[in-house]
């Protein structure tokens, strides 16, 4: 039976643990770029003893940021920024992974602080949002020009070059965003799409997008190296997304070189009744992981540290993936193995406040990890 801190090998990657930081926007980044606040933000979850550390979502064109302030990896220029998060992750013992990402309709939107609805060109949005149709996503939201063949092959391009430029930054797990009503998620639900040509309709033309998206990371991304997707398992409206169409999509993308569906939930409509809870969506993560026999997250309201030993515990899914817990205590992995009486190793530094019998995590050193970087950077061109 495995236990919350045992640990998860996925292909040529171990996790030290099955804790995993779920990918939250932090809306204070610069023309894309990572900064001080993301380097500590992310290294604290390291810090914290995280098995894996995803970063928010990672635009791979400027015009699929969800705000104007969000992460890019658009260009080669942002690799060396999120490359110094990379490197600090794992010398910390995490692993560190990347959400590659397109916000469709519900780009140009505005940090939550600071209003809701599109960010006009003059306060720094921009003038065009793409989506699989010409359906605005609610009042407040910009019109969505509705994307040509041309435009879906540029989308399935830049998610190809965004995963060469993660691979070069040294990133361990891709995970793609099909989730939570942006692009790759609006093509999926007939909510959103109600095109008439091979990407509507039905269930195959629907999810073809995901699929050649999956095709073009998988072909940049080496073989050893795991790839994710987080899904919506329904969209929570009667004719929408489903848990049975989750299932025969994560059959399918197993089949294409995928090892995880991080099992999120709604986002497509704001109309949308979810009965948030402790809990609520893990029994999409159980379901998926039997019926399509794929491993699987479970993330929404996993708070205590009995929760996630008992989802992992059960197999209900492989791996929990927290949020706002971990925004709110970002030693949460260490608190929970103590609570618990599971082995997690504690930084040297902070040794002298762990438990007794505590083991010491010595950070790697620098020089070892830039040769490491080298290695890994060899093995990955081939």
């Amino acid at each position: 039976m495995a236990h919350l801190f045992d640990p998860l090998c996925i292909r040529g990657v171990r996790f030290a643990n099955r804790v995993f930081v779920s990918p939250m926007c932090e809306y204070s980044g610069l023309d894309g770029c990572a900064n001080d606040w993301h380097l500590v933000h992310l290294g604290s979850r390291a810090v914290g003893g995280a098995g894996l550390v995803l970063t928010e979502a990672t635009a791979v064109l400027p015009e699929g940021r969800i705000s104007p302030q969000d992460l890019g990896i658009w260009r080669d220029d942002h690799i060396e920024p999120l490359a110094r998060i990379v490197r600090f992750v794992h010398q910390q013992g995490g692993v560190a992974a990347v959400q590659l990402a397109h916000a469709g309709r519900k780009a140009s939107t505005y940090r939550p602080w600071e209003g809701h609805g599109t960010v006009p060109e003059d306060a720094g949005g921009w003038k065009k949002v793409v989506a699989p149709s010409a359906l605005a996503f609610a009042d407040g939201y910009s019109m969505p020009e509705a994307l040509t063949s041309e435009g879906i092959q540029k989308i399935v391009a830049a998610f190809g070059a965004a995963a060469r430029r993660a691979r070069e930054a040294g990133f361990r797990v891709i995970e793609i965003h099909a989730a939570h009503g942006y692009l790759i998620h609006e093509f999926l639900s007939p909510l959103s799409n109600d095109r008439q040509d091979e990407y509507g309709g039905s269930f195959e033309n629907r999810t073809r997008l995901l699929r050649d998206v999956v095709v073009a990371v998988r072909s940049a991304w080496p073989e050893r190296a795991p790839l994710f997707v987080r899904i919506s398992s329904t969209d929570w409206v009667d004719g929408g997304w489903d848990l049975q169409q989750s299932i025969g999509l994560a059959r399918a993308l197993r089949k294409l070189g995928v090892d995880l569906i991080d099992c999120s939930s709604g986002g497509i409509v704001a109309h949308a009744k979810v009965p948030v809870g402790p809990g609520y969506q893990t029994a999409f993560a159980a379901e998926i992981r039997r019926e399509a026999d794929i491993m699987t997250g479970a993330v929404g309201m996993i708070t205590s540290s009995v929760q996630a030993e008992h989802i992992i515990a059960t197999r209900q899914a492989d791996a929990v993936i927290m949020a706002r817990e971990l925004l709110r205590d970002p030693y949460w992995p260490l608190r929970a193995a103590r609570e618990l009486g599971q082995p997690i190793a504690w930084p040297v530094q902070y040794l002298r406040a762990a438990p007794d019998g505590a083991r010491a995590r010595v950070p790697v050193d620098p020089e070892d990890l830039a040769a490491s970087f080298g290695e890994q950077h060899a093995i990955l061109q081939q």
